[in-house]
């Protein structure tokens, strides 16, 4: 059976839509096509990468989803899954050419676009309002949805088509760091992975450099999505500070192997503290078996102090995000059995092998009624 995956914001080798979903349909049997903005088109673990132009900005961004239709079109494929919500009237339309459609929802959207920076505020209610009627208008269009969390769902319909799949981090992930030997460094290495956002804490981060007391760097793996901060923090930020841009998954396991402290300092904005469960960076820092510091938020502080993993710190605040890291590295012995803890954690219940089932069973419910 041959799936279509359809995307036109994420990158074509996003560690959801390609290294779990694709790979996962692959692995079962499905003929897999990904349309995505890429350089140009190719077969990358047998997933047929279909490249879309990369846009000038947003807005083009938007206007050119004909692109996609047209391109989707040419696939024909029994199952269409798409991952943005610019993409429901693609989607409706594919629809109507009687296809079977997954819309798969990373974010609760209404609420994310409260704190969008690129709307004008006085605009944020009416849009969020505007958006949560399509997606409830959309709905009878798609044959399943699929969220990452079950906070996402407060918006939508109550139907059996709705499942749950959440963003649980790959066992490789565990299996490629395996188990990590004594820290022999004269410095404790802190890593923060995903995108570089004033929102995920990206200003708090660069800021504990200085309040460091003991010899630690910071390396920040991913890209910016504001070029003004982007400028603010390469200025500010102190010697102890890398950004590396962003990288290809299969290199985001070297620095995991290297580090010593997962850093997850998202801000308690509604979206985040909302999205705790959907958020992986906990968990895949978690599978290296890294100590974590986390945001304070009811469902994280449960986590991490429910598994002894790490500890949790305002995120707003860089010196108490620094006492917690001087705190792991003054306490090498505990800070290692925590990061043990997290790790068997991830191998028991928090990883994408138990979610890929749940995939899986969307699709032999999808085909079996074709």
């Amino acid at each position: 059976m041959k799936v279509c995956i359809l995307t036109s914001v994420h990158h074509p080798f996003d560690t959801r839509i390609f290294h779990k979903q694709a790979k996962t349909l692959v692995k079962a049997g499905y003929d897999v096509t990904l349309i995505a903005q890429h350089d140009n088109n190719e077969v990358v673990d047998r997933v047929k990468i279909v490249a879309l132009p990369k846009p000038k900005n947003r807005f083009w961004r938007m206007l050119g989803t004909w692109r996609v239709f047209k391109l989707a079109l040419k696939q024909r494929a029994e199952v269409y899954h798409f991952h943005d919500p610019e993409l429901i009237p693609v989607a409706v339309l594919i629809k109507l050419a009687r296809r079977s459609i997954i819309y798969d929802v990373h974010e609760d959207i209404p609420k994310q676009i409260l704190t969008k920076e690129w709307l004008p505020s006085y605009s944020r209610g009416f849009v969020s309002r505007l958006f949560a009627l399509i997606e409830r208008v959309s709905f009878p269009f798609f044959d399943a949805v699929v969220l990452a969390g079950e906070d996402i769902a407060s918006h939508l319909p109550h139907s059996s088509k709705v499942v749950v799949i959440r963003n649980f981090p790959l066992l490789e992930v565990v299996k490629r760091i395996g188990k990590r030997e004594k820290d022999r460094k004269e410095f404790a290495l802190l890593i923060y992975v995903g995108g570089l956002t004033e929102d995920r804490g990206a200003r708090e981060m660069v800021e504990v450099a200085n309040h460091m007391k003991s010899k630690a760097r910071l390396i920040l793996v991913g890209s910016f999505f504001d070029s003004y901060l982007e400028a603010e923090l390469r200025a500010k930020a102190s010697k102890e500070v890398r950004f590396t841009g962003w990288v290809p998954y299969e290199q985001v396991f070297s620095f995991l192997s290297e580090a010593d402290i997962g850093l997850v300092c998202f801000h308690p904005t509604p979206n985040n503290i909302a999205a705790s469960w959907r958020n992986n960076k906990l968990f895949e820092y978690m599978a290296a078996g890294l100590p974590v510091i986390a945001s304070n938020f009811p469902l994280w502080k449960e986590i991490v102090e429910g598994n002894n993993c790490g500890l949790t710190a305002d995120p707003l605040n860089p010196e108490e995000i620094a006492k917690a890291v001087e705190y792991l590295i003054q306490h090498p012995d505990e800070a290692r059995k925590m990061g043990e803890n997290g790790r068997k954690a991830v191998v028991v219940k928090y990883n994408w092998e138990m979610e890929s089932k749940k995939l899986i069973a969307v699709y032999k419910k999808l085909l079996k009624a074709r």
